[in-house]
C-alpha cells in the first residue's frame, strides 16, 4: 500500500504504470521451484531451510533500506524497481523455505507418538494462516494509519528495520529445534529435479496446478485502476484502504477458522469452484459501485471499500487454503520444498500474466488516470473471465484423504 502511495503521489504514475510496476516486481517469485530444489538439497552449516529464511530476510532489509534512504526526487522509477526485485527475491526464498517446514512438519507424527497418528488433515496449514492472518490485520491497521500520519518513505524504514529484528531472531533458532525428517545432504540438485519431476507425472498433481495458474491468469487483474478510482477520484485516503486491507485479513483469519473447523470434508473441487463463483459475484458488484448504484441506495463509497473491497482482495487467496492442503497430502516426501515453490511459482506467473492482461484490458476501454467512463466496462469482462474456470474445474481431484484415515485409524 505505502509502494503504491509512492508511485502515484511521490513519482505520479499513471494507472497503467503503477499496475507494470507492481507485477513485473514480483518476476522474482517465478523463480520459486529453482530456490525449492536448491534448498530441498543444498544443506548450509548443516541445515537446509533456516539458512535461506535468514537469506531472504537480509535481502529484503537492504533494498526497503534502500529505498527509504533515496528521496522521492532521488529515486527513479528503474532503482525502485531494482529494489523491489531484491526486495521480492528475498521473500521468495524465505516463503519457499518456510512452506517446505510447514509440509515437512505436517507430515510429522504428534508427540507423543501414537499409532498411525499424524496432523489431520491441513491442522498445521490452517494454524499458520490463522497466524499469518492475525499478523496482517495488525499490520495493515497499523500501516494505513502511519502512511496517512508519517508518508510511505517511513514505512519503508519501518519495515526494513521490522526485517532486520527477524534476521536476527531467525539466526538464533537451530533447524535441529524444529524436528524436521531427517534427510541425507548429499541429494543433489539433479536426484532433487529427478524427483520433481516424477511427482508431476502423475496426472491429479499436475492438472491441479494447471488449473490454479490459468484460473489466475485468464482474469484480468484491475487492482491498478482500482486504486486510482478509489484514491484519485473518490479522494479516499489511506486510513480508509488500511482498514479495508484488515477487514479482508480478518475476513481470512475467519475463513482459516471455519475451513479447519467445519469444510476440511468438503471435496476440493467443489469448494474452490464455489470460491471461484463468489469471487465473480464480487466483481460484478464493482461493476455496480463504479456505477454509483450503491450510492444512490444510500451505501457511503467508504463503507463499501471497506467491506466489499476489502473481500474481494483476498477472495482470490481462499482457495489457496485447500488448493495448498491438498498438494501437500499428494506431495511425495523428500520433495515438498520443491514442488510447493511450484506452486507459489505458478501462482505468482499466473498473477503478473493477469496484472499485464488488466494493464491492455484497461487501454483497450480507455481508462486513465483522470477518464473512468470505460471502467464499468471493464469491470464486467474481468467477471465473466473469472466464471470461464468454473467449467474446468474437474481437473482438481477429490480430497478424500481424511476417509481413508479415519478407516485406518
Amino acid at each position: 500500500m505505502a509502494i503504491n502511495f509512492f508511485l502515484k503521489d511521490g513519482l505520479h504514475v499513471d494507472p497503467s504504470t503503477l499496475q507494470l510496476l507492481q507485477n513485473s516486481a514480483n518476476l522474482p517469485m517465478v523463480g520459486k521451484p529453482l530456490y525449492g530444489v536448491v534448498s530441498d538439497a543444498v544443506y548450509i552449516s548443516g541445515q537446509h531451510r533456516i539458512p535461506y529464511i535468514a537469506i531472504g530476510a537480509f535481502l529484503q532489509a537492504v533494498s526497503w533500506l534502500a529505498i527509504a534512504i533515496l528521496s522521492p526526487s532521488g529515486i527513479s522509477i528503474v532503482t525502485l524497481s531494482l529494489c523491489l526485485l531484491l526486495s521480492n527475491l528475498g521473500a521468495s526464498i524465505a516463503e519457499v523455505a518456510n512452506d517446505a517446514i510447514v509440509a515437512e512438519i505436517g507430515k510429522q507424527p504428534t508427540s507423543p507418538p501414537k499409532k498411525s497418528q499424524s496432523y489431520s488433515s491441513g491442522e498445521l496449514q490452517s494454524f499458520v494462516w490463522i497466524a499469518s492472518s492475525a499478523g496482517g490485520v495488525l499490520g495493515n491497521l497499523l500501516g494505513g494509519i502511519a502512511i496517512n500520519s508519517y508518508g510511505p518513505q517511513a514505512m519503508f524504514l519501518f519495515f526494513s528495520l521490522a526485517v532486520a529484528v527477524q534476521l536476527f531472531i531467525i539466526i538464533t533458532v537451530r533447524e535441529s529445534a524444529l524436528n524436521l525428517p531427517k534427510s541425507s545432504s548429499t541429494v543433489g540438485i539433479r536426484k532433487q529435479l529427478s524427483e520433481l519431476s516424477v511427482a508431476l507425472q502423475k496426472p491429479e498433481i499436475a492438472y491441479s496446478i494447471t488449473w490454479l495458474a490459468a484460473s489466475n491468469a485468464i482474469i484480468p487483474s484491475l487492482t491498478g485502476t482500482m486504486f486510482f478510482y478509489q484514491t484519485q477520484y473518490l479522494n479516499i485516503n489511506s486510513s480508509v484502504l488500511g482498514i479495508s486491507k484488515v477487514f479482508g485479513q480478518a475476513a481470512m483469519l475467519l475463513w482459516s477458522v471455519i475451513y479447519n473447523r467445519f469444510l476440511k470434508s468438503v471435496p476440493s473441487k467443489k469448494l474452490i469452484a464455489a470460491i471461484q463463483g463468489v469471487m465473480a459475484a464480487f466483481m460484478l458488484s464493482d461493476v455496480l459501485f463504479v456505477k454509483g448504484v450503491y450510492r444512490s441506495m444510500g451505501v457511503p463509497d467508504l463503507l463499501y471499500v471497506i467491506v466489499f473491497s476489502g473481500l474481494l482482495e483476498v477472495l482470490f487467496f481462499f482457495k489457496m487454503l485447500p488448493f495448498n492442503i491438498l498438494i501437500a497430502q499428494l506431495c511425495p516426501s523428500g520433495c515438498e520444498g520443491s514442488l510447493m515453490a511450484l506452486v507459489a511459482s505458478a501462482t505468482a506467473l499466473s498473477f503478473i500474466v493477469s496484472g499485464y492482461l488488466g494493464v491492455a484490458l484497461s487501454s483497450f476501454v480507455g481508462v486513465t488516470g483522470s477518464d473512468f467512463s470505460g471502467f464499468p466496462c471493464a469491470l464486467l469482462i474481468q467477471a465473466v473471465c473469472t466464471l470461464l474456470p468454473i467449467y474446468w474445474s474437474s481437473c482438481i481431484p477429490n480430497d478424500k484423504k481424511p476417509e481413508s484415515r479415519s478407516k485406518n485409524e
